[in-house]
């Protein structure tokens, strides 16, 4: 009688993840490759909403620029135009005076409690927590009114400017800042303890998208998915820029690596974030004005170049300014966060479910619109042409040629 062998043979169904995206608001492709419900491969795939930011940045003067870059991103508009603006003063040799540097301490740490506050929102909204999504959204409006009074706008700021600060706060506003830091404090720790005790959120984030320690290391990861994973990284505590070295803090870490211990770091780092705040309120040094004159600012920069860091909300954020001499910036350079977050940590979905897809994505906290940014320069001809990173990755070996300057 003759025995029939039975092969099995795999079989992977292509699911396409954005760009029109059930899980973020922005432009990003994860072809995820999956073998029943489990993920087997995953490619990430950007370049859907390149705006020449850096471009745009080089055809346009130093001072105007500071409006240029606070756009980069809507949520943390107030650190790229501090990173931009101390790169100016580096190059002027300018430093502003204590007052203006605790307050744009006090703008930065606004921005980072409201972007914690949103993303752990999005995760809520993401395990169908619709009310739970529309409470945390509720009170980080909050800190959008404590933005407002500070800088004028809820959004945009457009707080920084060279050697100082456009807006000084008296009392009043002092005494309305301390009263909704008070407020948005208690709210803040009664979310962290839903996230800590409600079943179905630990069900849905604990031991998923782990993220090792050696991981980290050897892909680079930078921000809360670098400390939810034990590493000690933090560009306030390294460099101490504007008044970071006399504002007392704690770099809040972890060792999980978890989707579950990023959220939760988030809201430490929130909580942590209000306590620099009510410090500065508390500690405000009277050491002068700290809007300057922008009259008498300098109109001409000499050749020189600066390089500069601060710790944003997602990671580290790094500008490379370069002057000619010219009234416009030779070369103006952005590395953001999400480069590295989003484009290095596509191992991580392997083995969960496609279900576990848009928990992992969003624990990242990505912002794609400020990543896409590359020009290529052909030195024999000069001729220069923008590429999308997807095409950089195909094409690797005709870009690597020293013809060709990226």
């Amino acid at each position: 009688m003759a025995v029939t062998k039975v092969v099995e043979i795999p079989y992977t169904l292509e699911i396409p993840v954005g760009p029109q995206h059930p899980a973020l608001h922005e432009p990003l492709l994860l072809k995820v490759y999956a073998d029943g419900e489990e993920v087997v491969k995953v490619e990430v795939y950007t370049g859907y909403n390149h705006r020449g930011i850096e471009k745009l940045a080089e055809k346009n003067s130093f001072y105007r620029n500071i409006f240029i870059v606070g756009r980069v991103c809507g949520i943390c508009n107030n650190v790229h135009a501090n990173c931009y603006v101390r790169a100016l003063e580096q190059i002027l040799g300018i430093e502003p005076n204590n007052r203006a540097k605790y307050l744009r301490v006090l703008a930065m740490e606004l921005e980072r409690i409201h972007s914690h506050m949103l993303i752990n929102a999005v995760m809520a909204e993401m395990i169908g927590f619709e009310s739970l999504f529309m409470n945390i959204m509720l009170d980080r409006e909050r800190i959008m009114k404590a933005k407002e009074i500070l800088t004028g706008n809820r959004v945009v700021g457009d707080y920084m400017m060279v050697g100082g600060v456009r807006r000084d706060i008296n009392d009043e506003k002092r005494d309305k800042l301390i009263k909704i830091l008070d407020k948005t404090e208690e709210r803040i720790k009664y979310y962290k303890n839903v996230f800590m005790e409600d079943d179905t959120i630990l069900k849905r984030l604990v031991d998923v998208g782990i993220l090792t320690k050696t991981d980290v290391v050897k892909y680079a990861i930078i921000g809360p998915p670098a400390r939810a994973s034990g590493v000690k990284i933090d560009a306030r505590a390294s460099d101490k820029y504007d008044a970071y070295g006399e504002i007392p803090f704690n770099v809040i870490t972890r060792k999980e690596g978890d989707v579950w211990a990023r959220m939760i770091l988030r809201w430490d780092e929130a909580l942590e974030s209000i306590n620099m705040c009510k410090y500065i309120l508390e500690k405000l040094p009277s050491d002068g004005n700290p809007v300057p004159d922008e009259k008498r600012l300098p109109r001409r920069f000499p050749p020189c170049e600066a390089f500069t860091r601060v710790e944003a909300p997602r990671g580290e954020l790094t500008y490379y300014v370069m002057s000619d001499g010219k009234p416009m910036p030779y070369r103006v350079k952005i590395r953001t966060p999400s480069v590295n977050n989003i484009l290095n940590t596509a191992h991580v979905y392997l083995g969960h479910t496609i279900a576990d897809i848009p928990v992992i994505l969003a624990s990242w906290d990505p912002c794609i619109s400020c990543m896409e940014r590359v020009t290529v320069l052909d030195l024999i001809t000069g001729e220069r042409k923008r590429i999308h990173l997807k095409e950089l990755a195909r094409r690797r070996e005709k870009w690597v040629n020293p013809r060709y300057s990226i």
